[in-house]
């Protein structure tokens, strides 16, 4: 084997923390960096809009990299990518810099969630794949949740210029740790098959668990980018509040998967994501009833709790399935499935503006309903 498996899993865990700290830092330092530099509404919006096309290029070129170089490279060249990212927002004074800085996180942040998760399966057995793939994804609850915690705690005292350069010294010693360890050989030392690559975009069973995982992510970011429009436009809940509820649907998530790492080797695969399909059903009901933080922070756990199978169970399919190629295949999946999220909050601009907010735990239940009939018909594949 050559290499430490519990120090190559305490990696890709350091490196998925990271993900979720790319992932979320914008829009814990978006409304400094909009007062820093005097943008309006569209200019903020601009800025964002460069973190998604990181994230969507960096998930696609990870898998063909991994395969053919291994992960040592592209564990230290994503995480270099959004480090230097970070001191961008914390130094930078040029406009047309930033914009470069946020590609450089969403770049970083890519290509770090699909290497963490190709990596995870690389390195476990068929019987605990899921449930270590779940435990990955608990750490990209410490990272998503960490770097608002730290800005928000901390911003009495430091500016989130100097918060940001303290993460970014982090991140360096831990690009340290990956250099010292080693890692599992390239599959491909003699030259990456491209045709190969090109055979898997047409493999049928590829797509429906990447379309499973499109409206996965499109459901994510729905909740991450909507959930503060609809209880402000739906509620009477103080807005320091409805921002507050919202940890409460990462927090659910980050709890489901600490038990999923069990659940998964003992409970059949399918009847995991319909219980959590039903469990999610049942949060968006109470939150069209919501009208206070109590019940809303309550339904948006449940609503994350119930969702949070999905990604470690899908990813651990396709590692199963897909060994030869494992980091082209879940590039696919996750090139699929993030472009669901930019597509799907594209959506329900236009849906919000037409049916107005009220609508969006509708268009959540939509989306659970095409889950449960990708179940219903793929069950083998999903409980093998």
């Amino acid at each position: 084997m050559g290499y430490n498996n519990r120090l190559v899993y305490a990696a890709a865990c350091i490196g998925m923390a990271f993900f979720g700290i790319a992932f979320i830092v914008m829009g814990s330092v978006l409304p400094a960096l909009t007062e820093r530099y005097a943008l309006d509404a569209v200019g903020a919006s601009s800025l964002v809009t460069f973190l998604p096309v990181g994230v969507l290029l960096g998930s696609l070129i990870f898998g063909p990299v991994v395969d053919r170089f291994g992960y040592k490279f592209l564990l230290i060249g994503s995480t270099l990518s959004a480090l230097l990212g970070l001191e961008g927002l914390a130094f930078s004074d040029d406009l047309g810099m930033l914009r470069f800085c946020i590609f450089l996180i969403g770049l970083g942040g890519g290509m770090l969630n699909g290497a963490t998760n190709a990596l995870t399966s690389d390195i476990s057995d068929d019987k605990n794949r899921s449930s270590r793939l779940s435990i990955l994804g608990v750490f990209y609850g410490v990272g998503a949740l960490g770097i608002p915690f730290l800005l928000g705690t901390l911003s009495e005292y430091y500016t989130y210029q100097t918060i940001l350069q303290y993460t970014g010294l982090f991140m360096l010693l831990c690009v340290i740790y990956f250099m010292a360890i080693k890692f599992p050989a390239p599959k491909f030392k003699q030259g990456f098959p491209i045709q190969k690559a090109f055979t898997l975009v047409k493999e049928p069973l590829l797509l429906i668990m990447s379309f499973f995982l499109f409206f996965q992510s499109g459901m994510e970011g729905l909740f991450n980018n909507w959930t503060t429009s609809y209880l402000e436009g739906t509620t009477n809940i103080d807005k320091s509040d409805v921002i507050l509820s919202l940890t409460f649907f990462v927090l659910g998530m980050t709890v489901a998967r600490l038990l999923l790492s069990y659940l998964l080797r003992i409970i059949k695969h399918s009847h995991i994501l319909t219980g959590g399909i039903v469990i999610a059903l049942t949060g968006l009901i109470l939150l069209n009833y919501s009208s206070g933080f109590y019940s809303a922070a309550l339904s948006l756990f449940l609503c994350g709790f119930g969702i949070a199978a999905g990604f470690p169970i899908m990813v651990g399919i396709i590692g199963t399935i897909y060994k030869e190629t494992t980091g082209t295949a879940i590039g696919i999946a996750l090139f699929i499935a993030l472009s669901g999220n930019s597509l799907l909050n594209y959506a329900m601009g236009y849906i919000s503006k037409a049916f107005e907010i009220s609508s969006f735990p509708v268009c959540i239940a939509v989306l659970l309903i095409l889950q449960a009939l990708i179940i219903f018909t793929n069950k083998k594949t999903i409980n093998q």
